[in-house]
């Protein structure tokens, strides 16, 4: 740094020339050689006129670029924690429309069209009932949504009502009351499997529970069920009835294909198992 001759400087204020400044004797201010906008301004304080340093235009431009890049890594941070969080099983990270093999190209244009509305859905407190067969691809549709949603920030839950009632079980009342209540503080809640769930008193009740905190905090939800829309309609008992009609009240019914996409894959598989173990194709797959 080379110090400024006292010539160049008013009294209240010695200073410095940093290697890319230089000092405007017109002005009598430090200015940045890239840019050619001051580093120093003058100020009054306590009635007193003083020079202080500041930043350039281009300082600021790169103070700018450093605060949004800790701005997207706080962001990327936390997306990150919402997936492990909001996603314990490495399989439902993989669904994701990136991934989609095309079995089921309206369902997922739908998909994608909830994401891409996502502020409005929520704000309507509206989800999806995704129903069909067994092994039509109803939890993959549904990750897609988590997955995207989550890359966007927002905080998700998926799960499936089995594993959420085996943890109810072993929890005492008011545990259970917190649990449920602590789902609250994910704006989107996937749950898996409506309807294998065991047919008991508490099951149903617990069920209930789920369903009645998101219609009551007016917070979506999506269900994925083997049910037909018939059932759900006009379930057997109205314990069932009580929950099935939250359910269509708040989320839009979607059906999803009846091609079954895990005996498609599992052909695939074997197909591919064959050409390994044996050196060609073969037709008959189930057995090599």
């Amino acid at each position: 740094m080379t110090l400024l001759p006292l010539d160049f400087v008013d009294s209240q204020q010695t200073a410095e020339l940093r290697e890319d400044e230089y000092w405007d004797g017109d002005r009598r201010l430090i200015y940045c050689t890239t840019c050619h906008t001051p580093r120093q301004q003058y100020l009054v304080i306590a009635g007193n006129r003083v020079r202080l340093r500041c930043m350039c235009a281009c300082q600021e431009k790169a103070s700018e670029g450093m605060k949004k890049d800790r701005e997207h890594w706080k962001f990327l941070n936390r997306v990150a924690q919402n997936r492990a969080v909001g996603l314990t099983d490495p399989e439902l990270q993989r669904c994701t429309f990136e991934n989609d093999l095309g079995y089921n190209k309206k369902q997922m244009d739908i998909a994608r069209r909830y994401v891409q509305n996502w502020e409005d859905f929520r704000e309507n407190s509206v989800g999806l009932l995704l129903w069909g067969g067994v092994g039509t691809g109803k939890s993959y549709i549904a990750g897609c949504i988590a997955n995207a949603l989550l890359d966007k920030g927002v905080p998700v839950m998926m799960t499936n009502f089995p594993r959420v009632l085996n943890k109810l079980t072993d929890m005492y009342s008011g545990d259970r009351t917190a649990y449920i209540d602590s789902l609250k503080s994910f704006q989107l809640l996937v749950v898996d499997d409506l309807g294998v769930e065991r047919n008991t008193e508490f099951v149903i009740e617990q069920v209930y529970h789920i369903v009645d905190s998101r219609y009551r905090s007016h917070l979506p939800l999506i269900v994925t069920t083997n049910l037909s829309i018939k059932e759900t309609k006009s379930p057997e008992d109205l314990a069932k009835k009580r929950i099935y009609d939250r359910i269509l009240e708040r989320c839009a019914a979607v059906q999803v294909n009846d091609q079954n996409i895990r005996e498609i894959n599992k052909r695939i598989n074997m197909e591919k198992a064959a050409k390994l173990l044996i050196g060609g194709e073969n037709e008959e797959t189930e057995e090599i």
